[in-house]
């Protein structure tokens, strides 16, 4: 008897992985869209909430000192004690740091504010005032 060696072939074909690769890429088509439209929305939603928790740190700051922290001392007085302050209890920020924005940029802080004791904001993803969507203005006056 002949012994016949069986050729056993393993693996893909070239058109089972290029069917493959269509497939992802109409999958990531569709859903990549969807996903960052989501990711710019909470940047704007986290950025919303360092505002409130910044406004809250200094309202503490106020009722502590007596007044809020001057321009020239800015936001890094709820971390350190400014110099010639009393009553300063301390750092009024969790983390003892004052982190800037989603988006790299420090947080404005006006002092006395237009819109009221103090405007604290943030100019978007386009570090440009106005816009819309990802690149609008976030304010605690709103």
């Amino acid at each position: 008897m002949k012994h016949r060696t069986m050729r056993v072939d393993s693996g893909f074909t070239l058109l089972e992985l290029l069917v493959v690769l269509v497939i992802l890429g109409l999958l990531a088509s569709l859903v990549g869209p969807q996903v960052l439209r989501h990711v710019g929305s909470s940047k704007s939603q986290t950025a919303a909430l360092q505002i409130a928790e910044l406004s809250a740190a200094l309202d503490l700051y106020r009722l502590e000192v007596g007044r809020y922290p001057s321009e020239q001392q800015g936001l890094d007085a709820l971390v350190k004690r400014p110099s010639g302050v009393n009553n300063w209890n301390g750092p009024y920020l969790k983390k003892n740091v004052v982190r800037q924005d989603p988006w790299g940029n420090p947080y404005i802080y006006v002092y006395p504010g237009e819109h009221g004791a103090f405007d604290l904001s943030s100019l978007g993803a386009d570090a440009r005032p106005g816009g819309e969507g990802e690149n609008r203005d976030l304010v605690s006056w709103e």
